[in-house]
């Protein structure tokens, strides 16, 4: 978002207006300058906090306690400290500052405006449970909708993404964290207008502020994980250059099938990484087979063939990972059994490693190495559904065909070209299905034995 499109600017503009006349004209004389002070000072600070934590995220609760306690202009001023001087990553700094800052405050205006036009201030003073539950999850739902309403947009119009994908799940994947957060804020409001008053309403935020730590720390260290995959994946790419961009795209592949077949997020998560990794033990590879111009010898395929071990025994130890382990292991295997290492037939594979088969050979056929060029989708296609039964999982085949028809697919030229033509191959290698330059056992696909 370094170069924003006049469009998203005219966005943030209009955001920012729509924020303005939420705070203006300023609440009534009788307003509780004080509280409004003291929450955007805490909010603030649980903001600073999170960056030094380098946890991204924002503390609604002090938000949501604003929208319950005080009339909804003075609400909206809460979060303007906070998010103004919120940390950002990337350019522009200022513009993204007070993005942030508006469409919190349009968020907090309409949870404000919903709760007391609901009763929720008088079921807050009066402590009216279950009530005060009514107004403060209308508000909680708003506030929501609000957001995730406003960050589709930019989405769609900052990042370019379609518009159908912009608003997708947006809603769903964040009502569950505000709903939590909300009733947090609501036990804020509650503890204020009691006879404990404000400090015993602050001391809500500790339990939260210490889970919202252990959280970032969760996070951390799956960054961290992240960071350890991405170097080796790019280690695999300088040792094989040939399929630069390989791993990226069957870790893509590996993410439509499993959505597809209708998996949860976290597992379609886990095969995204099983794709990404399911080479890297090509680390163990000696180079100069990995690169040989000519046909391999038998020992030299053995050795290939070793490369799904190599790639376990390097991940096995990476906790979240799950099933991607076994993945990086059995992608090699057939259904008829006569795959590798270890020939297993049928179920016996894991399904994460059918998986990763399918979306491994779909894009070793689209894409471009230095011994063939691309072959086109839909050709691909009709290889993988005649293979379908002996070499590879039938749903699997039907999945990637069936997320293909939504989605398409654009494959890069992995090959370094300008080698590419200044070489010539045998007729016919490279002509089944395989991956890159390793040898499947014989089956009806690739009986000639050519690497591929």
């Amino acid at each position: 978002m370094e170069v924003v499109p006049a469009r998203a600017r005219a966005y943030v503009a209009c955001a920012v207006l729509g924020a303005l006349c939420c705070v203006l004209p300023l609440p009534e004389t009788h307003t509780p300058w004080w509280a409004v002070a003291l929450l955007a000072a805490v909010y603030a600070g649980c903001e600073q906090a999170a960056a030094r934590w380098r946890f991204a995220g924002t503390f609604y609760p002090v938000l949501l306690a604003g929208a319950f306690l005080l009339p909804p202009p003075a609400a909206a001023l809460v979060p303007l400290p906070g998010a103004l001087l919120s940390r950002v990553e990337q350019r522009p700094y200022a513009l993204r500052r007070i993005w942030r800052a508006a469409q919190l405050v349009l968020a907090v205006w309409a949870a404000g405006r919903v709760h007391w036009a609901l009763g929720g201030r008088d079921a807050v003073v009066g402590s009216d449970f279950p009530y005060a539950l009514v107004p403060a999850g209308a508000a909680v739902l708003v506030f929501c909708l609000v957001l995730t309403v406003l960050d589709g947009g930019i989405l769609a119009l900052a990042e370019r993404v379609p518009v159908r994908r912009a608003w997708r799940g947006l809603f769903v994947r964040s009502l569950a964290p505000v709903a939590v957060h909300g009733l947090a804020g609501l036990m804020m409001a509650v503890l204020w207008r009691s006879p404990y008053g404000p400090v015993a309403a602050l001391l809500v935020l500790l339990p939260m502020c210490v889970s919202w730590w252990v959280f970032a720390q969760y996070h951390r260290e799956r960054a961290a994980h992240q960071a350890t995959i991405r170097a080796l994946v790019q280690a695999v790419d300088i040792k094989d250059g040939y399929t630069r961009g390989h791993s990226e795209r069957v870790g893509q592949a590996s993410m439509m099938i499993a959505r597809e077949l209708g998996m949860d997020d976290q597992r379609v998560e886990v095969l995204r990484f099983a794709g990404i990794l399911h080479d890297v033990g090509k680390l163990g590879v000696p180079t100069r087979l990995l690169r040989k111009d000519g046909p391999l010898t038998p020992e030299e395929r053995r050795v290939i063939e070793l490369h799904p071990e190599y790639g376990h025994e390097m991940v096995r130890g990476i906790g979240f990972l799950g099933e991607a382990r076994a993945a990086v292991l059995h992608h090699h295997e057939r259904l008829d059994g006569s795959g590798y290492p270890y020939g297993l037939m049928g179920s016996q594979i894991p399904e994460s490693a059918r998986v990763v088969a399918v979306a491994d050979a779909f894009d070793a056929m689209t894409s471009t190495r230095s011994y063939r060029r691309a072959r086109p989708v839909a050709a691909a296609l009709e290889e993988l559904e005649r293979c379908a039964g002996a070499q590879f999982d039938p749903r699997m085949v039907t999945a990637l065909v069936r997320a293909l028809g939504h989605q398409g697919w654009h494959p890069a030229v992995t090959a370094d070209e300008e080698r590419e033509r200044g070489r010539e191959r045998e007729q016919g290698e490279g002509q089944g299905l395989g991956h890159e330059r390793e040898v499947p056992a014989p089956s009806a696909v690739g009986r000639s034995g050519v690497r591929r």
